[in-house]
């Protein structure tokens, strides 16, 4: 039986020369890069409408009454505290690299502020203290906005339609959470500008090698690409996650470069990758050195975060006014102690405990140990040795000795033992007890530390105003720490309750000397230390090395963390702010309308790429060839980008909030927008059987875009997010007083509003 004549389609000879075809070199189909050199799909006039039309709303909603809350809010206590010690020059100790909070007092610098203001807990007045917190959050506001135009010019450059751009940005443009952060004096809105500016950079970059390897224009995005992924890890270190997206792409793209039908020499394979190496590896890290070598310059004189470093770090820093004013302990000294998170003082008065809580628990009824944000004369110990002798007066006290603190005003001893505390029925109560029991049978339980936030200092000098530690209790292995989410009942007086804390190492239970209120005239006098010298290179790796250990620590357990599978869908948020006697409140959630369309695109991606692969091992070809290539090019690229943003949150122990998901969200934004373009596009597959006279131009066809369709789900799209910002907006400016059934009715999902009832 004769054989059966297969009709080849003109096609396949095409697909077979497209694997040889070269310009200057480079195959740019193999290399996926046919589609990306297409010109732009709308007219330039039609990219400045949408493009201007994205840009005002994102400027609109992160400008509108940027001065309230006129107070501090969330963590600006800590980036607006960082910026004032950089305008003292006083040195404080953080987990994250310098670059963006060197930005916030670059902005301090240029309206002339003397950070006189430290932040120091949230509700804190700026306007009483006059802090340039407007000027601060400006940066914050300008960042945000930029980062919608270089959303929506991604987009542009992968040659998406006008209308898919506006909508990729419009995600974030009028999202809660990006309009939250980019309010606020925090580092989350310079993170996702430059992350976004680094996916912006490389797409550039990659055209300007299918254009002209080697270029200016080449070696210009190149090394713009290399300063943003920069600015990415000089501000977090969640940035390596950017390094891993952009670098896979890199690596992707030399594999093909590699292949002969690219036609390149190795030498030239070679340069390719060495000129990658310098510009997306070397030069960032010497940036990101850079912005190292900046913070040492600035901060030279002694502050709050010395006690982190090494003696032989401190030595390298000159006297700070913190530092004047700081003087050592001795035995006998009476002191004040302050909580550093909370700002109260330890405090005790002559009024005991109930024999019964509120809840029925029996307390020890000792007289009660509170904290209190107020001078008194009951904010007073005095620090006793273990064994009083007179040849201790005039003696230093030192980080880990045994102490006693004697409560001067009822002259009773500090005491910590296995007896439940008022709010906290896991931590253990604190109290006093008279001489007689405090020198007899209670002895031990009145035994306590200064013990060092670093081990490297016990032994040292206790200074205060200086020195960071916790009031240690030696028999039970608890810290002292006091709290002000909750306060205790009228028996209390209101006041914060202080228990003892068995997770000790948190750093919640951190206190210094406030005061010494009986020095005398000599202590009192001030004598300058002599400034020793440290090579940059030393200083680096030992804040290095100390930076990612405390970031390992940050592991503790917090009322609004949250884990990484309910980041999508936006299920949690965090309460930033809340005003009491107004009912008004700050609380930090996605626009839902817009994160759950993206979770929908997100599956809808995988559902479409198994799908392609199975049929095609059946031999069937549901999308043409351009098509492919969107799907596996730009849309690959953006959903890759959005996994390494992702995932890697699961393998992390330190602890995790809803802003961390905010750089995955934007690529699921510009994902989701591309990803519809192609749904509504005729991405058909010819049939390769048949033998039509016009197969040769369709098949250098990009696929057709539905833009009616387009542009009625942007409208759809921009109608839902709208009403559901609007509808939550009093939660993203904490302008206006909700009512109680007002709040109810915005608790979605696990939500935790404040004045619910």
């Amino acid at each position: 039986m004769p054989s059966k004549k297969v009709q080849k389609s003109p096609l396949a000879d095409k697909t077979e020369q497209s694997a040889t075809d070269t310009k200057n070199g480079y195959c740019f189909e193999y290399a996926g890069g046919k589609w990306l050199m297409e010109g732009s799909q709308d007219s330039p006039g039609k990219y400045r409408y949408y493009g201007y039309f994205v840009t005002v709303v994102a400027f609109v909603l992160r400008f509108k009454k940027l001065y309230y809350p006129r107070e501090v809010v969330f963590d600006e206590v800590h980036f607006g505290k960082f910026a004032s010690y950089y305008l003292e020059r006083t040195y404080f100790f953080d987990v994250h690299p310098p670059f963006a909070k060197l930005l916030i007092a670059f902005v301090g610098w240029l309206v002339g502020y003397n950070g006189a203001f430290k932040f120091d807990d949230i509700g804190y007045s700026y306007e009483t203290n006059n802090a340039p917190y407007v000027a601060y959050r400006s940066l914050s506001a300008l960042l945000g906005t930029l980062t919608v135009p270089i959303m929506f010019n991604i987009l542009k450059e992968l040659n998406f339609k006008a209308v898919s751009c506006a909508l990729g940005a419009f995600l974030v443009a009028i999202d809660n959470a990006h309009v939250i952060d980019s309010r606020l004096i925090l580092l989350d809105a310079t993170l996702i500008v430059s992350i976004a500016l680094s996916i912006y950079t490389y797409i550039r970059f990659y055209k300007a090698q299918l254009r002209a390897p080697f270029s200016s224009e080449w070696y210009f995005w190149l090394y713009a690409t290399g300063l943003s992924l920069s600015f990415v890890i000089s501000t977090k270190y969640v940035g390596l996650f950017t390094f891993a997206m952009i670098g896979s792409a890199v690596a992707l793209n030399l594999w093909q470069l590699l292949d002969i039908r690219a036609g390149l020499s190795l030498k030239m394979v070679f340069k390719h990758f060495f000129q990658r190496f310098n510009g997306l590896i070397l030069f960032p890290f010497t940036v990101y050195l850079f912005w190292f070598y900046i913070h040492f310059a600035v901060l030279t004189k002694s502050g709050p975060g010395d006690n982190f470093m090494s003696g032989g770090f401190q030595e390298t820093l000159g006297d700070s006014p913190l530092a004047k004013e700081s003087r050592e302990l001795q035995y006998y000294d009476i002191i004040t102690l302050k909580h550093k998170d909370t700002g109260s003082l330890l405090h005790s008065h002559d009024a005991y405990y109930p024999l019964r809580y509120e809840d029925g628990r029996i307390s020890s009824q000792g007289q009660q140990v509170t904290g209190y944000s107020h001078e008194d004369i009951n904010n007073n110990w005095e620090i006793i040795p273990t064994k009083e002798l007179p040849s201790l007066v005039g003696q230093n006290v030192l980080l880990d000795d045994v102490i006693r603190l004697r409560h001067v005003a009822t002259d009773t001893y500090l005491l910590a033992h296995d007896v439940a505390s008022p709010l906290y029925a896991t931590n253990e109560e604190v109290t006093t007890v008279g001489k007689e029991l405090g020198d007899g049978t209670e002895l031990k339980n009145t035994l306590f530390k200064f013990q060092p936030t670093n081990k490297k200092d016990s032994g040292r000098v206790v200074k205060s105003k200086a020195s960071v530690f916790r009031i240690f209790h030696v028999d039970t292995a608890v810290a002292l720490w006091t709290h002000n989410d909750e306060f205790l009942p009228e028996w209390g007086f209101k006041q914060q309750e202080v228990n003892g804390n068995k997770k000790v190492l948190e750093p919640s239970n951190n206190w210094v000397v406030d005061n010494i209120v009986n020095i005398s005239e000599e202590r009192k006098a001030y004598s300058p230390k002599i400034v020793k010298k440290l090579s940059f290179i030393a200083k680096w790796f030992e804040l290095q090395r100390l930076m990612f250990e405390h970031n390992n620590k940050l592991s503790s357990d917090h009322p609004f963390a949250s884990q990484p599978e309910s980041w999508p869908g936006s299920l949690s948020g965090v309460s930033f702010w809340t005003k009491e006697p107004e009912t008004r409140q700050i609380y930090f959630i996605g626009n839902i309308v817009g994160w759950w369309l993206e979770v929908v695109s997100l599956a809808l991606y995988i559902g479409i790429i198994l799908a392609d692969l199975l049929t095609r091992q059946r031999h069937v070809f549901t999308f043409g060839k351009l098509a492919r290539i969107k799907l596996y090019g730009p849309l690959l690229f953006l959903f890759v980008g959005w996994c390494f943003h992702y995932f890697p949150f699961f393998l992390m122990g330190r602890q995790k909030f809803l802003h961390h998901y905010l750089p995955a969200h934007l690529i699921a934004a510009l994902l989701t927008a591309g990803l519809w373009e192609f749904l509504l596009s005729d991405t058909k597959s010819l049939d390769i059987s048949t033998d039509e006279s016009d197969s040769e131009s369709q098949y250098n066809k990009n696929p057709q875009v539905n833009e009616v369709t387009v542009t009625l789900l942007f409208l759809i799209t921009a109608i839902g997010t709208s009403a559901f910002f609007i509808f939550f907006s009093p939660l993203v400016y904490g302008d206006r007083s909700l009512t109680p059934s007002e709040v109810l009715s915005r608790q979605w999902f696990n939500m935790k509003l404040h004045f619910a009832k």
